[in-house]
């Protein structure tokens, strides 16, 4: 592998870090900025459409939603000069919010196309794909027992995160 290859790798492998971060912590902007004007987001009978649109489409989709942690596992990456594919397998934890609060738990995996323009990796084509998951209720109780005085995540600007410059920035 030349030093160009693994440093292709790298860039890829921080964009898909990227995306599941802005995901994570509604920075839109950010998500938007990982892709190409002309890309296509497949999120199969849910969405599938152009960056903008998927954009646009996110809050309402994730406005039942309390919090979201999107966890890259495996990851496999092929390069050829200014293009590039990847599938990485993701483990996807969606909260719902109250009363009835559940936890839907996603397996599955990206299938990702990237194209380097102007020197910069973006996606040119994002497809899910679901190879398993559940739903099952939260245990409020046994949550507040385990940890009693936690330093709770959000999934807005109040996430303790966004007290970190760099990372406040990166959609910008």
């Amino acid at each position: 592998m030349t030093e160009r290859e693994a440093l292709d790798r790298l860039e890829l492998t921080d964009l898909v870090m990227r995306y599941c971060r802005g995901i994570d912590r509604r920075d839109f902007d950010l998500v938007r900025s990982l892709y190409h004007d002309d890309a296509i987001d497949d999120h199969g009978h849910y969405f599938r459409g152009s960056p903008d649109d998927y954009v646009a489409w996110l809050p309402a989709a994730m406005a039942g939603l309390y919090s979201t942690i999107h966890a890259i596992h495996n990851s496999l990456l092929v390069v050829d000069g200014h293009q590039a594919e990847g599938e990485h397998q993701v483990t996807a934890f969606h909260r719902s919010r109250a009363p009835d609060r559940q936890e839907i738990v996603i397996h599955g995996r990206y299938l990702d196309r990237y194209e380097k323009r102007d020197n910069v990796w973006k996606f040119s084509f994002r497809r899910i794909i679901f190879d398993h998951g559940y739903t099952r209720p939260v245990d409020e109780q046994g949550l507040a027992a385990a940890n009693p005085d936690p330093v709770w995540g959000t999934d807005d600007k109040d996430d303790p995160s966004w007290e970190f410059e760099l990372l406040a920035g990166l959609g910008k």
